[in-house]
């Protein structure tokens, strides 16, 4: 079906995590995303044990609604190939840094010379006016610096890192925003333009969302961090037989959750009921919490605080998604095959538009699979792709 980027190019010089995390999100919502791939193809291809080599599981879920051409951008050939792709797009999305991209003749002059509307987006590690300009940037540096592994040793006594590829994927997020906007800027001024985002600034602005806290002031009124969040019990409770996840976030909540269990004497406590001192206790209302909850089987637990309308839920692995009842009700978990890897099962697109849904269109592709098609769209002639082929500036057809 068709998706609300219907109609627009993105070549995408991306590899890892990051930046195929957000051309796959740009082609569920229906852009044409062609994968730039060098002779060496993105080495999350073999992250992950595949059935076909060089198509690793995370890959293939970063990478899906894509067509893939192999260009040695080192050769004049391969880079004047995708200059020749440039031409007819609107965004080019890269991760290199950018005195890579000047090295090969890429920079964003040489790029808007042959297309004035292209939208030149770098995501890599920092702003380019700042010291740390040229370092490399990755997910486990990004993580100590911009306070994720700090944050976790409120917890565990110890910096730690997230177990997740956090700043990867919420720079992600960041680039499919800033990509869109400078497009929707494009469609009202008719000005096209570079942008920068960097995985720095954006996990730092992420996380500060909450945590920048009482530090907004000038002098700053208190510490940064946000206390909730800091409190050594607020953390799944344990319950006879498993573990399940509340939070009363009203003083509705919290009346309703005490006289459920049967606790009227602590529904009666004025703490409960006035939102100040409760915030100023609320680590003590947690450990009164985990108590009581240890007292109960986790189904008849989370069937009485549904009935009494307080926010609750289960602890699932990641394996035990497909079974929940409203991701089965709604169909989030779809079947495909691909034609190597055979049937999978792939996460759906997770927003939804009524007049243009977008979705998964394509699997991912083998390395190269679709060089050949793509230099014959820009005016390539047989007999030049050969001569390419031969040259190692492309792939051989697939």
């Amino acid at each position: 079906m068709p998706g609300p980027l219907s109609g627009y190019r993105i070549i995408d010089m991306t590899t890892v995590i990051m930046g195929p995390m957000a051309s796959m999100m740009m082609g569920e919502m229906g852009a044409d995303v062609i994968k730039i791939e060098s002779p060496a193809g993105d080495q999350t291809r073999n992250y992950a044990q595949g059935k076909t080599p060089g198509m690793g599981s995370i890959y293939m879920n970063l990478n899906k609604n894509k067509r893939s051409v192999m260009l040695d951008l080192k050769q004049p050939a391969g880079r004047d190939a995708l200059l020749r792709l440039l031409e007819g797009a609107d965004v080019l999305l890269y991760s290199i840094r950018p005195q890579a991209m000047d090295r090969l003749g890429l920079g964003y002059d040489e790029c808007r010379a042959v297309n004035p509307k292209l939208i030149y987006c770098g995501a890599y590690g920092f702003r380019q006016d700042g010291p740390y300009a040229a370092r490399p940037a990755y997910d486990d540096i990004i993580q100590g610096l911009c306070g994720t592994a700090s944050n976790l040793s409120w917890i565990t006594d110890e910096p730690r890192l997230m177990p997740a590829m956090n700043c990867d994927k919420t720079t992600g997020l960041y680039v499919v925003q800033a990509v869109i906007a400078a497009l929707l800027h494009r469609e009202r001024s008719g000005e096209a333009q570079a942008v920068e985002v960097p995985m720095f600034e954006s996990n730092v602005h992420f996380n500060l969302m909450e945590h920048w806290a009482d530090m907004i002031y000038d002098p700053p009124a208190g510490p940064a961090g946000y206390s909730r969040a800091k409190l050594p019990n607020r953390k799944p409770f344990a319950t006879k037989d498993g573990y399940l996840c509340i939070l009363p976030g009203s003083t509705k909540h919290w009346l309703n959750f005490f006289t459920a269990v049967g606790r009227d004497d602590l529904a009666a406590d004025p703490r409960v009921s006035d939102p100040a001192l409760r915030y100023q206790n609320a680590d003590e209302f947690y450990r009164t919490l985990a108590s009581i909850v240890a007292e109960w089987e986790t189904e008849a637990l989370r069937g009485v605080l549904e009935n009494a309308d307080v926010p609750c839920g289960p602890i699932y692995a990641y394996e035990d998604l497909p079974e929940d009842p409203h991701l089965k009700a709604v169909g989030y978990f779809q079947d495909a095959v691909h034609p190597t890897e055979g049937p999978l099962k792939v996460p759906d697109i997770p927003v939804r538009f009524s007049a243009s849904p977008g979705g998964q269109s394509r699997p991912a592709p083998a390395h190269g699979e679709h060089s050949a098609e793509l230099l014959r769209e820009v005016g390539y002639s047989d007999e030049e792709i050969a001569a390419m082929a031969k040259s190692g500036a492309t792939a051989e057809e697939v």
